[in-house]
């Protein structure tokens, strides 16, 4: 396929990504003053619309494996962040979760409104001790509810072959929950790159990983946990 019908496929599918959501968003509105599982609801109407367009446009879809590796009962999915797909994504692919994001993304309209009333775990980025604090009365919360928690160990999003350092939110939520983590790996950012245009066609592989038990020291989690993601995440840029 030629750069031209990448760039052009990708303007549809921006094009149909904005007007789509500007729609559900604004007709949705009234929903932002309903319980919890409406918002969750109109969320996942949205996200599929958005993956369904990016199918359409741009050709590129996804597969999910390994969920036999996934506990029943609340857990800690600890997941590689290469693109902006999985943040939608695991609302649809995963059973009334809760993302842990940038407070920051709470003050966009409605949409960011809609992210706080569903239900997600909002941490405030440069606030050190008590940024940490708020994550874990948040994260307690969520799993008194019997919900599951998505993390992000790098905080950030990252090329696919790049590392960055794990952050201690998920080793403390892995201290204090007593709850499994499962590792999550993907190679989303193959086909739908940080702060890039164009989405290429393709499909984009999600594992779900072995689970780690709780009860291993901070160091052997932190270690495991890298491990596993890294490994696997490597296998999946390599043989997509």
């Amino acid at each position: 396929m030629t750069s031209l019908a990448l760039w052009l496929r990708s303007l549809a599918f921006n094009v149909g990504w904005y007007a789509a959501s500007a729609i559900i968003a604004i007709a949705g509105t009234p929903v932002l003053l309903m319980p919890r599982r409406a918002v969750a609801a109109w969320a996942k109407l949205w996200i599929t619309v958005v993956l369904w367009w990016l199918r359409v446009t741009c050709g590129l879809s996804h597969r999910l494996r390994g969920l036999e590796n996934l506990p029943a009962g609340p857990v800690i999915i600890a997941c590689k962040h290469q693109s902006s797909w999985e943040t939608m994504a695991f609302t649809l692919l995963f059973p009334d979760i809760a993302i842990v994001l940038k407070r920051e993304l709470l003050f966009i309209p409605i949409i960011g409104w809609a992210m706080a009333r569903a239900g997600n775990i909002a941490v405030a980025r440069g606030e050190g001790a008590a940024a940490l604090r708020g994550l874990l009365k948040q994260a307690k919360a969520v799993i008194a509810d019997r919900r599951s928690i998505v993390i992000f160990p790098e905080g950030t999003r990252v090329a696919p072959g790049d590392q960055r350092p794990y952050q201690v939110g998920t080793a403390a939520l892995y201290r204090q929950l007593g709850v499994p983590v499962v590792p999550v790996a993907l190679n989303s950012g193959l086909f739908w790159g940080r702060r890039q245009w164009v989405k290429r066609p393709g499909v984009i592989t999600m594992e779900v990983l072995p689970s780690i038990a709780p009860g291993l020291s901070r160091e052997a989690f932190m270690a495991t946990l890298r491990e596993r993601i890294e490994t696997a995440t490597t296998r999946l840029v390599e043989h997509p």
